[in-house]
């Protein structure tokens, strides 16, 4: 079978939306292989009671599909997936996806330089060039927890909810308190039986502003697609704003600490509980959180924060290192994923010389732009190693890298490259300046996060404005790539 012009290995938003821009610049020999039998990545598999955006609407949604019929401010996974699907149709991207294609082995030829796709059923398929578009929050992780084994009860991860359980007046516990423990907590405290949320350290919360887009705004975006642009930069620039109280510790640091302060004072009035609730670190050093129901739920007659550290799981629930046994029916892990090209890949990616990139990343991933990677040849990355914002739409940051990758593309097939790779000496100064940059911000002041690997290395986040992030991209400067013709 003749190879495809681009592979493209993901059916989520940077998938899809990679497969849309290729077509529009005349790349139409495109094949996305997508290992789940819909589309949607992440907002296909976590479907928790009260998954949300914490982005707006306009911003989370790609400038170059814009859907003038959201319901919400901030809407829910259920609409953010219809939104994927009515994309897959719009630009009728779905004879393009092959379902079920679990890849698990991807390896390139240099000789003929092309990459090869290996399913896990034993299907291959090659390709001239490869968009990897896993993303970063496919697989789902439960905690390296003693006991987990043993626990007899239902175990639940937030992203891999159960629906066939019934919740209603069990013993639950919540273990996290992060940005998907703070929607899930609210929706099972008001039916469980009880409620134990087990925290290990609290994040800042600010209020979340609710709300729903009028009829009106519907009618005038359908009618007038400019003013619907006209909104959507304006929440732009107004997340771009907030990098500098969340990317750096400035003053507007201690302002956005302030806020969150006031929330909680406001929403939480007993002492000992709000001194259980605020951080010990800047605001920004972890994910931010919005949410306001979160801080009411803890309050309710039925829910019980747990504070004491977690020792090990047992049969019947969870021993606390106080010595406590809390016996439980049903455990929601809300404990994150693999974070993917944190510290490895997914699978296998082998490239010249037969370097295998989950080794060369095993302390932590290095790229070029977030994008390339020395060593392994006409192989695209979104939402690469720091590429990661603290402040702003990650699709801000993901048509960057689209706008960019479509470009280095169209060089390989246009000149009939059998090698487009970046130069080592390119990628390390370019790693050097990010890890220099990363030293000065939030993210990198003291506290654990997922952003950091055990010995501090940060490969997640990107220390600058989207503006910035976007000037990087905006244009391949080829003279950081060796080039290879398919002749010599």
């Amino acid at each position: 079978m003749k190879p495809a012009q681009v592979l493209v290995i993901g059916a989520g938003f940077s998938g899809l939306g990679a497969t849309v821009r290729l077509r529009e610049a005349g790349i139409d020999d495109v094949v996305i292989l997508e290992r789940a039998d819909d589309v949607g990545g992440t907002w296909r598999d976590n479907t928790y009671p009260g998954a949300a955006c914490d982005i707006p609407s306009q911003l989370y949604s790609f400038s170059f599909a814009p859907n003038p019929e959201w319901s919400e401010v901030y809407a829910g996974s259920a609409e953010i997936l219809r939104y994927i699907h009515a994309m897959v149709e719009r630009f009728d991207l779905r004879p393009r996806i092959r379902f079920g294609f679990d890849v698990v082995h991807l390896a390139f030829d240099e000789a003929e330089g092309l990459w090869t796709a290996r399913a896990r059923d034993g299907r291959s398929v090659r390709g001239r060039t490869v968009v990897f578009a896993a993303g970063p929050l496919a697989n789902a992780r439960f905690p390296d927890m003693r006991g987990l084994e043993t626990y007899e009860g239902h175990k639940v991860h937030s992203a891999r909810w159960d629906h066939g359980y019934d919740y209603r007046g069990k013993r639950i516990a919540v273990i996290g308190t992060g940005a998907s423990a703070v929607q899930i907590i609210p929706e099972l405290a008001a039916t469980a039986g009880s409620l134990k949320v087990f925290q290990r350290t609290p994040g800042w919360v600010l209020p979340r502003f609710e709300g729903r887009q009028s009829e009106a705004a519907t009618a005038m975006y359908r009618r007038v697609p400019e003013a619907q642009r006209f909104v959507r930069e304006a929440w732009y620039w107004g997340h771009e704003t907030m990098a500098l109280g969340l990317v750096w510790n400035t003053p507007m640091t201690s302002v956005v600490e302030a806020v969150a302060s006031a929330h909680l004072r406001r929403q939480v009035k007993d002492t000992w509980l709000r001194r259980q609730l605020t951080p010990d670190f800047r605001a920004g050093c972890k994910r931010l959180l919005l949410s306001n129901t979160y801080y009411p739920a803890l309050q309710r007659p039925n829910v019980k924060l747990v504070t004491w550290p977690i020792a090990r799981l047992s049969p019947k629930g969870i021993r606390t290192a106080d010595g406590l046994e809390h016996e439980l029916d049903c455990i929601v892990f809300a404990t994150g994923f693999e974070v993917g090209l944190k510290t490895g890949t997914p699978f296998p990616i082998v490239g010249r010389e037969g370097r295998e990139l989950g080794a060369l990343w095993a302390r932590g991933a290095h790229a070029y732009k977030s994008v390339s990677v020395a060593g392994f040849p006409n192989l695209f990355v979104t939402f690469g190693p720091n590429s990661g914002p603290g402040h702003n739409s990650a699709l801000a940051y993901v048509e960057s890298q689209i706008r960019y990758l479509v470009e280095a593309i169209g060089l390989v097939l246009s000149r009939d490259l059998r090698v487009f790779d970046v130069k080592p000496e390119r990628q390390e100064a370019f790693d050097r300046d990010i890890q220099r940059r990363l030293r000065r911000t939030t993210w990198n002041s003291g506290c654990a996060s997922w952003y950091l690997t055990a010995d501090g290395h940060n490969g997640a986040m990107y220390p600058g404005f989207a503006t910035q992030y976007a000037r990087m991209l905006a244009k391949v400067e080829v003279e950081d790539y060796e080039m290879r013709g398919r002749v010599g």
